[in-house]
């Protein structure tokens, strides 16, 4: 058995907001939590400089008063001469970010957002002067776009739509912000606001991305080099997200891919003749790095993989017309590509359910793969890690649900198992690495995580699938999980768990509510269970969220009540575990409160675990691997108790 404490304290390096490189390419800058706290940290990119990473921010003993500062920091940016940088902290998990600016020379760390009661995304960016920076607020009640000094002081507001904004990026002339937005249902939309002389209050045009038949759905915009162009990626096309180019000029999209497979996270070479981004289906991925100075509306290229290793060569599989080259350290997951300065090199993080979250970087002279962070301890390096295996199970209605399964060579119909359930939704289970599942599979235990209608990944028509039925089809095909296992006598019958996180806390509850036969215990991770209560005490851009997908309360009445387990809690016919963050922004602890309480007027049992000072992600790693290990500890009394 993989010990569930070493692996939760496996450090890995953050993949979702980001890294950056210096402007001159000597350094990188990145969040990682090695100390156990998150922190930012600097390395050096130069081939003769071995040194390790250094650490840039430093959050203080209880007896260095005044030394550094606390919170968990993410989103680190330089400023375009380097000398600065930029990046967002959140210091009790509330997710109301403040945004500070170190500067190298002086070592100083200054809060230019301190005092406010508002919340911030951290999501920003730098004027190409360096004299401003660009960020989105709530400060007016709506997540709006502001820009202010890079010094502090007061902000300016750019953009209000009456949707939450969700990031933002300068255009390298100046003229221009791209402000991605929430829109529709689970969609993205993109504006371009053009920015006025300083001093000026509103914004001279503003414009969504948008064809010929309206808006469209569209994320992580990437400028061109010369401001004249805008990559994108957008599921407009055919259902499945296609690298877009819109030309500012004619205002015209071109479509780089245009298969049935998802690709993102777009980005230029400094020349503007290449863009790198990823190229997904399923649960692995791979990166792109491809040619546009002759871009034209084509199928994108085949689906085909390589394999490099630390230090050694990725094989270069180039297409018919040597526009585009592919590249994958292993099968897997890898985030954010992005060119270093002088074109030479893409750097990346990758991670796969045998390697955490780290650096990488391509040579793209010759395919080389080389990896700059090392998380994983030695000692934790030959454990028996092992890749789920892709499959899929018929729904309640037939349908084939994509899930990823891990079992042993020994699965028999006396096997405990755990349905694992995916938050978001709009997410999915990919292969990576998940100190949980490693875990649990390292007991026997049969493992199935099931990508359910509403998962990201399988296109735009499962990802709408559960719109307006939340709740609904999605604990189908969660429960028709436990029984495909129990079909293929891969479970113990009356040996089958059901546990997730956020939203996947919540299809725990209705699981256990609505099909109370099928499981033997369940365990919800900052899970809500009252829309009703939850919707109220949520800030404005998860209420837009909330109407999008399950339309107004006062309209839906019989639905929010429906698809609530609060009010089917009496069904539930087994032991329950409830664990939540004091400060959770997302599924408030309140819910979990009144929950339990509720649970144990009607006689159930209930465990129940709150975290003072975390919010929906735990951030102080005692406090996750308490957390986790509370969980596996509560499942398996019930899983692993032996029969009487």
């Amino acid at each position: 058995m993989i010990d569930l404490e070493k692996l939760l304290r496996v450090p890995y390096v953050d993949p979702h907001n980001g890294f950056d490189i210096s402007p001159d390419g000597s350094k990188l800058a990145f969040s990682w939590n090695k100390s156990g706290q998150w922190e930012l940290y600097e390395l050096s990119l130069s081939a003769s400089d071995s040194s390790q990473p250094a650490p840039v921010t430093k959050t203080p003993s209880p007896d260095e008063r005044g030394r550094g500062v606390r919170g968990a920091k993410f989103a680190p940016k330089y400023s375009p001469n380097g000398s600065r940088l930029a990046y967002a902290i959140d210091f009790d998990g509330g997710e109301n970010f403040h945004l500070f600016v170190h500067n190298f020379e002086t070592g100083t760390h200054t809060d230019l957002t301190p005092d406010v009661d508002y919340a911030l995304q951290p999501n920003f960016c730098w004027s190409p002067d360096g004299t401003e920076i660009a960020f989105i607020s709530n400060q007016s009640g709506n997540f709006d776009a502001y820009v202010m000094s890079s010094t502090g002081g007061t902000a300016r507001c750019v953009l209000a739509i009456n949707c939450p904004c969700w990031d933002v990026h300068w255009s390298p002339d100046g003229c221009w912000l791209a402000v991605t937005f929430e829109s529709k249902g689970q969609d993205y939309g993109v504006y371009l606001v053009s920015i006025p002389l300083r001093g000026t209050l509103d914004a001279d045009e503003s414009f969504p991305l948008a064809d010929r038949n309206g808006p469209i759905n569209a994320h992580n915009p990437s400028w061109s080099p010369n401001s004249t162009k805008l990559a994108f990626h957008s599921d407009a096309p055919n259902g499945w997200h296609q690298i877009g180019i819109f030309d500012l000029c004619c205002r015209e999209i071109t479509w780089l891919t245009n298969d049935e497979a998802n690709h993102r996270s777009p980005s230029w070479s400094k020349d503007g003749t290449k863009l790198t981004y990823v190229h997904a289906r399923g649960a692995s991925d791979e990166i792109v790095v491809r040619s546009v100075r002759t871009a034209v509306a084509r199928p994108a290229v085949s689906h085909r993989r390589a394999r490099g290793t630390n230090g050694g060569r990725a094989r270069e599989l180039p297409s018919e017309q040597e526009e585009a080259r592919t590249y994958q350290v292993e099968k897997g997951v890898h985030y954010k590509p992005r060119f270093t300065p002088d074109g030479e090199h893409v750097i990346f993080v990758f991670n796969n359910p045998c390697f955490p979250p780290d650096l990488w970087t391509l040579a793209l002279e010759n395919g080389e793969l080389q990896q700059l962070t090392y998380t994983l301890p030695d000692e934790m390096d030959n454990e028996p890690y092992v890749l789920p295996l892709e499959v899929a199970y018929p729904g309640m209605d037939g349908t084939p649900i994509p899930a990823l399964l891990v079992k042993t060579e020994y699965a028999d119909e006396k096997t405990p198992a755990v349905i694992v359930i995916h938050g978001g939704p709009n997410w999915h289970y990919q292969m990576e690495w998940y100190s949980l599942m490693i875990h649990l599979a390292s007991r026997g235990w049969t493992v199935l995580a099931p990508n359910y209608r509403g998962s990201t990944g399988y296109g735009r028509d499962w990802q709408y699938a559960n719109r307006f039925d939340l709740g609904g089809v999605d604990t189908d095909d969660v429960a028709a999980g436990a029984q495909f296992l129990l079909r293929e006598k891969l479970a113990d019958p009356t040996k089958i768990a059901v546990t997730g996180r956020s939203h996947g806390g919540y299809l725990t509850m209705t699981s256990l509510t609505q099909y109370p036969e099928l499981w033997a215990v369940g365990s919800g991770v900052v899970p809500f269970m009252n829309w009703f209560n939850c919707h109220e005490r949520s800030r404005d851009d998860l209420k837009h969220w909330d109407i999008e997908m399950m339309g107004p309360p006062n309209h839906n009445h019989d639905l929010w009540y429906e698809r609530s387990p609060y009010f089917f809690l009496d069904r539930i016919r087994v032991p329950v575990q409830l664990i939540c963050g004091e400060h959770d922004p997302r599924c408030p602890a309140e819910d979990s409160i009144e929950t339990r309480d509720k649970l144990l007027e009607l006689g159930k049992q209930v465990d129940f675990h709150l975290y003072e000072g975390e919010g929906h992600a735990f951030l102080k790693i005692e406090n996750v691997v308490d957390s986790e290990v509370k969980r596996v500890e509560f499942l398996a009394h019930v899983l692993e108790k032996p029969e009487s």
